[in-house]
């Protein structure tokens, strides 16, 4: 008698065959996320990634180089919005030009990268401040007493000494357009 295998059978054999090789690669995914989780701890190379995460950045605003500043050339640049920075004298624009006895060169530049800015600062001795394309907004105080200037774009105004009065400390410019 011989055995003969009907098509009906053939299938059947081959869609359990499908069925259980399915179920055995699903089982066996299950069981390596379980075992990836199970013990609740992260690896050590997450955790050093999560210690080596910088703090946080706070903006003081304070002048950088500020004291190199001070010792080489004897003016103090306090803080500032980073719009008014000191630079080198020259025609190019917009420039603010601080004229002061207290300089070898009989000034101190900074350059304006806005419409707009802020600096606070001490420069002793100015005489008169001139603006290249700026207008500026200047505080200075005077034997003690507060006094503010206006200095319209591309225009020289003399202060303090500069008009008769007593010495002057610049305290702060102001870009104003």
């Amino acid at each position: 008698m011989s055995v003969t295998t009907t098509d009906a059978q053939m299938t059947l054999n081959s869609r359990s065959r499908a069925l259980l090789a399915v179920a055995a690669a699903t089982l066996s995914l299950a069981g390596v996320s379980t075992l990836a989780s199970a013990d609740g701890k992260d690896s050590p190379s997450v955790q050093a990634a999560a210690a080596e995460q910088p703090g946080y950045a706070v903006e003081t605003f304070d002048y950088p180089g500020a004291d190199r500043i001070a010792a080489e050339q004897g003016i103090t640049l306090r803080r500032g919005d980073g719009h008014i920075v000191l630079a080198e004298c020259d025609d190019s624009s917009p420039m603010i030009k601080v004229w002061t006895r207290k300089s070898a060169a009989g000034r101190f530049c900074f350059r304006s990268t806005a419409s707009t800015g802020s600096l606070t600062l001490e420069v002793p001795d100015v005489y008169a401040i001139e603006t290249v394309q700026r207008a500026v907004h200047a505080e200075l105080e005077a034997e003690g007493k507060s006094v503010e200037v206006d200095v319209k774009k591309d225009e020289f105004k003399g202060v303090g000494e500069g008009v008769g009065d007593a010495p002057t400390v610049l305290l702060e410019l102001r870009v104003t357009g």
